[in-house]
């Protein structure tokens, strides 16, 4: 089953996250209101695990079981070629902070179990770090939970994410947290374990929707639910990080899934559709591309101002994404699918 009108959503997430990560002295982060919503931005990362445990069940929603060493190559295949991209262009850039425990880490996407090493090296692999423990888990509740039609995940999966956003709230607001770039900060927003919620959370509602799924205009809705997540993120003061967005994520991939309307014939237009399929090579190269961007236009032409910065980092961020894309990803893929020294 494919959802051609969710895949340009990952553009917006990707590109939102893009912009948290840029200089803070960017024109947009002068405009108030609209400064609150970029520097919580890399709340799309949330979106992506919630929206990666939907799209995982509308998958594989027809097999009766899951093959461990299948999937897991298949996963390998989807993100492990761009996740080093992104770390080969990091050491072109920032080689003097390279050391075989890094890569180490970061080579085995381990780096987010361990808070001061999470964002080591091409920093947005973190997550990446995350996305393993999710596949590493998927076939075991599919086998044995999703398939068999176990509704005790859906209760599982709903305390769970109460503990974390409990939890989540409660520790930043507490002696033990030492503010950003801590450990401690690492700890409350990067540990594998308290994004499992947001997992299992879309694994539920991927559960819910094939087997619910109700075609027709939900435009109005999709548009309601974007104006209270912006709403949200510039007047509730609560650490949105670890998933507690799902309560307006989880309907918007819903809504925009069975939708019928003006939204899902624009978001399924071929171009837009292509920007969402390049998101995950956006999302992981962004950093070391900005990196090499900004050294050129220094180096060169001692353009250093933030505004034509930005400008020219964009479109450069966008043909290189396309690129990796087609020639690195795609490729890539099939072809490690394919691979004979992968199969049993």
């Amino acid at each position: 089953m494919k959802i051609s009108q969710i895949t340009f959503t990952r553009f917006i997430a990707a590109m939102a996250i893009v912009i948290s990560h840029f200089n803070k002295d960017l024109f947009l982060y002068k405009i108030r209101f609209i400064s609150d919503i970029f520097l919580r931005a890399n709340v799309g990362v949330s979106y992506f695990f919630i929206l990666s445990g939907f799209i995982m069940i509308v998958a594989y929603h027809r097999k009766e079981k899951i093959g461990y060493l299948d999937f897991y190559r298949n996963r390998v295949a989807r993100i492990y070629p761009l996740y080093i991209v992104g770390l080969l262009l990091y050491f072109f850039t920032r080689y003097s902070d390279v050391s075989f425990y890094k890569t180490f880490l970061y080579l085995f996407g381990i780096q987010s179990w361990i808070p001061g090493k999470a964002l080591i090296l091409n920093f947005p692999g973190w997550s990446i770090s995350v996305e393993f423990l999710f596949y590493l888990i998927f076939p075991w509740l599919y086998n044995y939970l999703y398939s068999k039609g176990n509704k005790s995940i859906w209760i599982i999966a709903v305390l769970i994410w109460i503990g974390t956003q409990v939890f989540s709230n409660l520790y930043i607001n507490s002696p033990a947290y030492k503010g950003p770039h801590t450990e401690s900060h690492e700890f409350s927003h990067y540990f594998p374990l308290w994004h499992i919620n947001e997992f299992l959370i879309g694994n539920i509602a991927g559960l819910f929707f094939v087997k619910n799924r109700k075609e027709k205009n939900y435009d109005l809705a999709v548009v309601v639910l974007f104006i209270a997540i912006i709403l949200s993120l510039i007047f509730i003061p609560l650490n949105f990080h670890n998933g507690l967005m799902a309560v307006f994520f989880v309907p918007v991939i819903y809504l925009i899934s069975c939708n019928n309307g003006i939204i899902t014939k624009f978001f399924a237009l071929k171009p837009l559709e292509f920007f969402g399929e390049i998101s995950y090579a956006i999302y992981i190269i962004h950093i070391p591309v900005l990196y090499i961007v900004r050294s050129v236009l220094w180096d060169y032409f001692q353009i250093s101002e933030s505004n034509t910065l930005f400008w020219i980092y964009m479109p450069v961020l966008m043909i290189v994404s396309a690129g990796f894309y087609q020639f690195i990803e795609k490729p890539m893929r099939d072809y490690l699918r394919k691979a004979s020294f992968l199969k049993r």
